[in-house]
């Protein structure tokens, strides 16, 4: 057997960990900010809820789609707009419209592993219910601006960039498109196919209304574009896009839009919506790249090392330190001072604290900062009051 996991997919080792729960607090606290709730649900869905809606390429090509034991179709989400939005059509007379919701789950293609693109990603989203006008499209751009600011970023490190569906479909009025060529167009146009000589986009009364919103809210970094149109075929508005200004990475990093006919589906009255989806690996890629991630630390306050012993003696002392708030790991190695000293240096954890007799005795501690070499000698009371370093 392999050691590798399955191509496309991330084992998580504590280092890794501790990034990712870094991102996931920064887009909780984000998002709550802006008066969001959570939400969740389970990663099987039936099949038919991603024909017709979203992307053909997603739904032929990239989906893990199997037949269960009960002989039904079903599929791993490759994406959560279609699951919130039949959350919302199964219980809609019980909510208050509007409604501003996030989730935080993981989702699963199965394409090409490659830089930004994995298999299976965490994905924030949120979304907005209820709300026609641009206020919602406003407020959800300011939410993805004071993300990537809350993440480090300075304006110049990202740009965000705006189009519309209703821009797009109106350049093709003169070509006569049925809605069939005018989804085709627009999901050439997303894959970056060259826009025929004879077509031009030219922004509309709401985009612009919606580009001085944002001005006159201090956002600044962000313009109309032409190209852009999101590969998803039930958005109906305005579509956006986050981009990495860096050479390196000069890429987009996630976006959204309004898509106001979703519920439809479910042979329900629509109701309006606006929403994106940030990846954590397209942001995680930006803040290595802006060296923006934040240092590792280990989620242990105190190695308590044993210098000879009862292992009862040592969890006694341990549980008092942690009914005080500290985070406190018992060496069970059995093996030497000097090695367990190694042991808490390479697993990361700031400060040791070696129990003997003589210290039980005389009731006075030797804590380590393991940083720096430097010791202070402390009553167990004064490290319960975390008085360290």
């Amino acid at each position: 057997m392999k050691t590798e996991p399955y191509k496309g997919v991330r084992d998580f080792y504590p280092p890794d960990m501790a990034i990712q729960n870094y991102l996931f607090g920064v887009m909780k606290k984000t998002a709550e900010s802006f008066g969001y709730l959570e939400y969740n649900s389970s990663i099987l869905e039936p099949s038919e809820l991603y024909r017709g809606k979203t992307s053909e390429e997603i739904v032929n090509e990239q989906t893990y789609t199997f037949t269960d034991r009960g002989g039904r179709d079903v599929t791993l989400r490759p994406e959560m707009t279609p699951t919130v939005t039949r959350m919302i059509a199964g219980k809609r007379r019980e909510f208050a419209l509007p409604l501003r919701w996030y989730s935080i789950p993981n989702v699963f293609r199965y394409e090409r592993p490659q830089r930004g693109r994995l298999r299976e990603h965490w994905q924030l989203n949120c979304d907005v219910f209820g709300v026609a006008g641009l206020e919602a499209e406003t407020e959800i751009i300011s939410l993805a601006y004071r993300l990537m600011k809350n993440f480090g970023a300075a304006d110049v490190d990202f740009e965000i960039r705006a189009n519309s569906r209703k821009i797009i479909a109106a350049g093709l009025v003169p070509k006569d498109f049925s809605e069939e060529q005018i989804r085709d167009f627009t999901r050439k146009l997303d894959r970056g196919d060259p826009t025929p000589a004879d077509i031009h986009f030219e922004p509309d009364e709401e985009i612009k209304k919606l580009l001085a919103a944002l001005k006159e809210n201090g956002i600044n970094n962000i313009r109309f574009d032409q190209t852009l149109a999101r590969g998803f075929d039930y958005y109906t508005g305005i579509v956006f896009e986050v981009f990495d200004t860096a050479p390196e990475n000069n890429r987009a990093l996630f976006g959204g839009g309004r898509y106001d006919n979703l519920l439809e589906i479910f042979d329900e009255e629509k109701i309006p919506a606006v929403g994106f989806g940030m990846g954590d690996v397209t942001i995680r890629d930006f803040l290595e790249t802006h060296k923006l991630l934040p240092t590792y630390q280990s989620t242990t306050d105190i190695y308590l090392c044993n210098a000879g012993v009862n292992f009862n003696k040592l969890e006694k002392i341990a549980q008092e330190i942690r009914d005080n708030g500290l985070r406190v790991a018992i060496d069970l190695s059995d093996k030497k001072v000097g090695v367990q000293i190694k042991i808490a240096v390479r697993q990361q954890i700031p400060y040791i604290l070696c129990v003997g007799e003589e210290e039980l005795k005389n009731g006075q501690f030797k804590l380590k900062k393991l940083a720096n070499g430097e010791e202070k000698t402390l009553t167990l009371q004064e490290i319960n009051a975390q008085n360290l370093f």
